[in-house]
């Protein structure tokens, strides 16, 4: 009796990887002899109940090869490690589930299809999300998502392994994030959620999030050479430290990069990257990962350009009215992170971290307006230390036949920024006078818990997040010592909804209340609205009207509170009251055949400030109509490539709409062949050589030769025509 009891009993358990090791989540393990089912957990484990010797075990997940075996002794009586080899991406195996989010699903797939090959396309993975560059890659990229200018960041929260890359206060704008210390080869998973439904985010998150995962280790090393037009010159290494070795993994990136840019007055833009990364899996099946970075970038530039100068054809619009602007900036990083399963069950995720960072930059937007005689040239520039952690933990669990999944966090950020400083400077070398400078402390301490019901085919998620932020200044240009600050608390809470009838069809309902933080400098002298609040609310589906089709739709409002901005070109606080955005999104995704991939993604926006009058009450550069998508091929005869394009609608540049952003449409290509180890690549940038201008601003302006300023656009020149060659070797 004891041996039937055991023998129909037992548990058969362990943790499911890919051939890099990485551990894989949401996998489906099924005995197709007991009927009895599991996921793994986010670190692969997977406990599997009703098993014995003789069963037959299926495991599968979208993008790998389905395994099944029949379960021997040894696999139940020890944790057994399965590996998952992946294999082409297909849409006809994609079911809708409650535990999946389809869009999210989706990109997973975009990026298997269409890998990305800089840093300006990582962003640009998520749907709906439009960018611009206007420092030639040195700067952060401008950021555009759901009617939102969001700037460098002040509106989406980003993120890379648990670790924050907004900057608070920062010397140029609040919430200013460069990710061009994410070298593009290592990412693993992009994470992202349109409007301020998510617990797990605070700070920034109004318009969206984006949690980036890198690679935890790598199967192959590799080299890759890149060669192009305008001196363009970029290589990458990526070493496996380690070797297959089980419990251990280990590797290092470096990339280059240096350009002299398509203007007339070259870029001298280069720029390091160092990552490295150590896993290890320890007795109690915890996983310890420590990961190092350093980054470093300097760059010249040509700025922006009046309209004015080119229709007097004084300047082409390669040209430049001062190319003394630039700057230079570096991050280091260290991230320790940490994943168990506690002895009840809880699945405990943890990471801490340190960064330090420098940015120092040159820019004269207005020219002569201000100093008709040195000119208006800004230096902007900080040094920062960031300390912080953040931890999760997740229990599953059943009540009264109801499956629950509960969600607590908790979290410290501390930024500790030296000699923030905005000033007046004549050829990036003589200091006319400091306009603002000090150093700021600035503290966000997060707690939240999230709840999953699972009602059948409905689950409702409730969650609640509180945030207390501390806030100080110091200001050197006082004549004695000064400090100021001030503090905030501030309650959020979230009510999702999704609704999932069968495999090919699931509705959702999100809706939620997020923040984003305002500038110290700003909030230590006004205390109102120093947290002002965004109250969304989505309404949408995911559908699959065929095997090879999969559509997502999207109605979403969001209105926003009246703000304090801090201008950190200028040094001023400018209201923006009240605003309000509404607007549709739409994602296809086809699959012609298993090698050839179509998506697209198109948004349609109204932002309006709720405030003013009928005509007056545009949001100036707030994107009515953008389109993102492209055809990619994947292992075509050894062939790989594609076709990209976006496209953004003209959109009003001021208040009353009397000046415009105009739009554009532009298409990039590449091709690649690969042979054995060895892979060929040639890429196009801008394939039609339409003229485009990829930021655009309404500046009042004054060159030197004139007596009254005039406001009209301002703009830097998208890339021409280009190619570029490269070659990758694996080992």
């Amino acid at each position: 009796m004891l041996f039937s009891l055991q023998s129909f009993a037992q548990l058969f358990s362990g943790r499911i990887v890919n051939t890099d090791k990485e551990p894989l989540e949401n996998v489906y393990v099924y005995n197709t002899t007991s009927n009895s089912h599991t996921h793994t957990k986010i670190n692969g484990d997977f406990i599997l109940e009703n098993c014995k010797v003789g069963d037959v075990i299926e495991v599968g997940i979208l993008g790998y090869k389905k395994l099944q075996f029949t379960l021997n002794d040894t696999q139940l009586k020890n944790n057994t490690t399965l590996i998952l080899e992946t294999k082409v991406f297909l849409l006809d195996e994609l079911m809708l589930t409650k535990k999946m989010d389809p869009i999210q699903t989706v990109v997973k797939i975009d990026l298997a299809k269409n890998p990305v090959n800089s840093s300006q396309d990582i962003l640009q993975k998520v749907p709906g999300l439009f960018i611009g560059q206007h420092a030639g890659g040195g700067k952060a990229e401008q950021i555009f998502l759901r009617g939102f200018d969001i700037d460098h960041g002040t509106d989406l929260s980003l993120s890379v392994d648990g670790m924050p890359v907004n900057m608070v206060s920062h010397a140029h704008g609040q919430g200013y994030s460069d990710l061009h210390f994410l070298i593009p080869e290592t990412i693993q998973k992009i994470n992202f959620g349109k409007g301020p439904y998510y617990a797990n985010h605070g700070d920034f998150n109004t318009a969206g999030y984006v949690d980036f995962k890198t690679k935890s280790a790598i199967q192959k090393s590799q080299i890759n050479i890149g060669i192009g037009q305008f001196n363009t010159f970029r290589t990458l290494g990526m070493f496996n430290l380690l070797g297959n070795k089980g419990n251990e993994s280990a590797y290092v990136a470096l990339e280059y990069l240096a350009t002299d840019g398509f203007v007339e007055s070259p870029q001298n833009f280069s720029r390091i990257n160092l990552f490295s990364k150590y896993n290890t899996y320890l007795k109690d099946n915890s996983k310890f990962t420590l990961t190092a970075s350093h980054f470093t970038s300097k760059w010249d530039a040509s700025g922006q350009i009046p309209q004015r100068e080119i229709d007097n054809k004084n300047i082409t619009r390669f040209g430049s009215i001062d190319d003394t602007e630039g700057g230079e900036t570096s991050r280091t990083n260290l991230n320790f992170q940490y994943n168990k399963t506690l002895d009840d069950n809880v699945e405990l995720q943890t990471n801490v971290f340190y960064t330090k960072y420098a940015f120092k930059l040159f820019s004269n937007f207005t020219f002569f307006l201000d100093d008709p005689i040195n000119g208006d040239q800004i230096k902007q520039q900080e040094d920062r230390d960031i300390f912080g952690f953040n931890s999760q933990f997740k229990k599953s669990t059943n009540i009264s036949d109801i499956d629950v999944i509960l969600t607590a966090g908790t979290g410290l950020r501390t930024d500790v920024v030296k000699n923030v400083e905005l000033s007046h400077t004549l050829n990036r070398k003589t200091l006319l006078n400091n306009i603002q400078l000090g150093d700021v402390n600035q503290t966000n301490y997060y707690a939240f818990l999230n709840a999953e019901f699972e009602f059948g085919n409905f689950t409702i998620a409730p969650a609640l997040r509180l945030d207390y932020l501390d806030f100080q200044y110091n200001d050197a240009l006082q004549p004695t010592y000064t400090s100021e600050s001030a503090s905030k608390a501030i309650v959020n809470p979230k009510l999702n909804f999704t609704y999932t009838p069968n495999e090919n069809v699931q509705w959702f309902i999100k809706s939620g209340i997020g923040f984003h933080s305002n500038d110290t400098r700003v909030v230590v002298k006004q205390t109102n609205k120093t947290l002002p609040r965004a109250y969304g609310l989505d309404f949408g589906n995911s559908w699959k009207p065929t095997s090879k089709l999969i559509l997502n739709t999207e109605l979403w409002y969001l209105f926003s509170e009246e703000e304090f901005v801090y201008v950190g070109d200028a040094g001023i606080v400018e209201p923006s009251g009240e605003s309000e955005r509404y607007g549709l999104d739409v994602g296809i995704r086809y699959q012609f055949a298993d090698w050839l991939y179509f998506n697209t993604d198109a948004t349609f926006t109204k932002a309006r400030s709720v405030e003013e009058v009928a005509g007056q009450d545009y949001i100036p550069l707030a994107p009515k109509v953008t389109l993102t998508g492209g055809l990619s091929v994947n292992n075509y005869n050894n062939f790989s490539g594609g076709i990209n394009y976006k496209y953004i609608g003209d959109r009003a540049a001021n208040e009353d709409n009397s000046i415009v952003a105009e739009g554009y449409f532009v298409a990039d290509a590449n091709v690649n062949y690969k042979m054995n180890n060895l892979t060929l690549g040639i890429s196009f940038e801008n394939l039609f050589d339409v003229e485009w201008n990829e930021t655009q601003f309404a500046t009042e302006s004054r060159l030197k030769n004139e007596a009254n300023p005039v406001e009209e656009i301002h703009f830097t020149p998208g890339t021409p025509f280009s190619a570029k060659l490269s070659v990758s070797y694996t080992f």
